[in-house]
């Protein structure tokens, strides 16, 4: 059984203004600190995990970096297709400037995003390739709430039509013998 555990990035200047954060490398705010130090030691204190990944923007990056030394593990490799969805040109608006410039319709017009499809078929293809390559091992991922979902809700369609991805959350799944099952969700509990 090859094990995955999901974790969204700590919270951003940008995630507290309700911007669309997309590619745009924005640095964790203090608060994000604090999530991902609190993550770690939750980690700590529960199962033993191999190595850890990142996206290679830096919101993932630091909360890797201050996960890995709660749990005595350095960043495996960087990984740009685990970054979020390119927003294209709504990235660092929020959602009153896009209906400003573009009209409540704003979804509707080719904005240049990345497509849902697109996102969720790099975040599949990515972990396929973990497991393939590092089967039988626990691998945390630290990426960004689009991926997760839109990679959730493609890898596991019966269990996951929609998505939520709280910051510093963890998502646990296991591949055994090809077969995906999710047996944690979203889960905060270090954050209470």
């Amino acid at each position: 059984m090859t094990t995955i555990g999901l974790i969204r990035h700590g919270i951003t200047d940008w995630n507290d203004f309700g911007k669309a954060q997309g590619t745009s490398d924005i640095p964790l705010n203090k608060l994000g600190r604090k999530q991902a130090i609190t993550v770690g030691d939750r980690l700590l204190q529960e199962d033993k995990w191999d190595m850890i990944i990142s996206s290679d923007l830096s919101m993932a990056i630091e909360t890797a970096e201050i996960i890995g030394s709660k749990i005595n593990l350095t960043i495996s490799c960087f990984d740009e297709r685990i970054r979020e969805l390119d927003c294209g040109e709504i990235e660092g608006t929020t959602e009153e400037v896009r209906v400003e410039i573009w009209g409540s319709n704003w979804r509707e017009k080719n904005l240049g995003m990345e497509s849902f499809e697109d996102v969720g078929k790099r975040g599949i293809e990515f972990i396929e390739e973990l497991v393939r390559t590092y089967n039988g091992k626990r691998i945390l991922i630290v990426s960004h709430g689009a991926l997760i979902g839109l990679t959730l809700q493609r890898l596991l369609p019966a269990m996951f039509q929609s998505t939520n991805i709280d910051n510093t959350s963890l998502t646990v799944l296991n591949n055994t013998n090809g077969k995906w099952d999710c047996r944690l969700y979203n889960c905060t509990k270090h954050l209470i």
